[in-house]
């Protein structure tokens, strides 16, 4: 019989020519553990995923009782059901006002084309408007407003009616008129290598919004639930989207996404058509206890008001020549290297000697550190030494 490895290849499909087949055994805490019987300090977190980290035991407790009572027992929206409405009513309260209602699906990319139908069925117009290099995911609707072509030209014909204008450029803002429905941004962006907004621009984007009857769409997929020391990244920047799209963290492992917004919004989808978004899965009970257990968390630790120092001792002990900038905010985090050739050796090294990175979609010079934000001080400390050890190795 094949190993896991070569069943891998050759029974699971593939993204590229290049996964690495890493065996995995178990995972635990900031750790994931391979078959070859070494401990990985995880710097990824499933790419922003298990915010807890790995096998979290509140996280693990309420999925077992949710089990244990019922999992699936309906399509989403059909009935009353005790963990998704008490993490609907979680979110709600943790959001500012007028964010009133959530919708919950499977996945960030069905967050955002729920949140784009939703967007033009609210104001009925088509034109979206989104940025240059985003990333919203590679279903039909998330590609079509994902800014990089070379991810999108085997696959046209996309959505019509979507333009593309540049991140922080104020002037692009007068190119959002009467005629858009929406605009979605990456609160933080993502593939195109964390960059943050500058010179309060969500202020003046959301104002622009305001001015021509467009709803705002954010997409916190990635620095959402804490990661950023606030619950989603807008709030350190003073504006409050139309519409709020999320997942990856959400649920610390678990397959889900969400989208919130006004009641008055929320009530287009349910006439003319009705059934504006169905979801079969949306709002399973077991992934909405994790997700409720994730939230509770938060709300009862310090850990979001942590990350600010963490964050601090992460660029303290990531001080070398060979990084030439850090992108980002709390612990989603791009340190540049000179090339992508480099930053991917540099990451193979990594993980030889236990340290697990990633590289970012569209900009692969930089490498991604997004760990459980739940990370001891020691294990910072700890991966900053090695990755700063095989950048002294490796010549670039």
């Amino acid at each position: 019989m094949e190993t896991l490895k070569e069943g891998f290849f050759k029974y699971q499909a593939q993204t590229t020519n290049f996964a690495s087949g890493f065996e995995v055994d178990y995972a635990k805490g900031s750790y994931i553990y391979g078959k070859d019987g070494k401990a990985y300090l995880d710097f990824v977190a499933g790419v922003s995923v298990n915010t807890l980290g790995h096998s979290h035991p509140r996280i693990n407790q309420a999925i077992i009782d949710q089990v244990n009572k019922y999992m699936h027992v309906a399509v989403y929206g059909e009935y009353a059901q005790e963990k998704p409405v008490e993490l609907c009513r979680k979110l709600v309260e943790m959001t500012p006002e007028g964010l009133d209602q959530v919708y919950l699906v499977n996945s960030g990319t069905e967050a955002i084309e729920a949140s784009l139908k939703l967007a033009k069925r609210s104001t009925g117009r088509q034109e979206i408007i989104s940025f240059r290099n985003a990333y919203h995911g590679n279903t039909h609707g998330s590609l079509s407003v994902s800014g990089d072509e070379r991810k999108k030209a085997a696959f046209r014909p996309l959505l019509p009616e979507v333009y593309f204008i540049e991140f922080n450029k104020e002037e692009d803002l007068q190119r959002i008129t009467t005629k858009t429905a929406g605009v979605i941004v990456e609160t933080i962006r993502g593939a195109s290598g964390f960059r943050v907004p500058e010179n309060d621009y969500l202020k003046k984007l959301k104002a622009r919004c305001e001015e021509v009857g467009a709803k705002l769409i954010f997409d916190e997929i990635q620095p959402g639930f804490g990661r950023t020391g606030k619950l989603f990244a807008f709030e350190h920047y003073g504006v409050t989207p139309d519409i709020l799209a999320m997942g990856k963290g959400m649920a610390s492992g678990l397959p889900v996404g969400a989208f919130m917004a006004s009641n008055e919004v929320m009530e287009t989808l349910k006439a003319n058509p009705h059934l504006g978004h169905i979801t079969t899965f949306g709002g399973n009970p077991v992934i909405a206890a994790a997700a409720l257990a994730l939230l509770e968390e938060l709300e009862e630790t310090n850990l979001m008001q942590d990350i600010d120092r963490k964050e601090a001792l992460f660029r303290e002990h990531l001080q070398h020549p060979k990084i030439k900038k850090i992108y980002g905010r709390g612990l989603m985090l791009a340190p540049e290297l000179s090339s992508a050739d480099y930053a991917l050796r540099v990451q193979a090294e990594c993980m030889n000697r236990g340290l697990i990175l990633f590289f970012l979609m569209y900009s692969i010079e930089n490498l991604r550190i997004t760990p459980p934000i739940n990370i001891s001080d020691e294990d910072i400390v700890k991966g900053c030494t090695i990755l700063k050890n095989v950048l002294d190795d490796l010549d670039e």
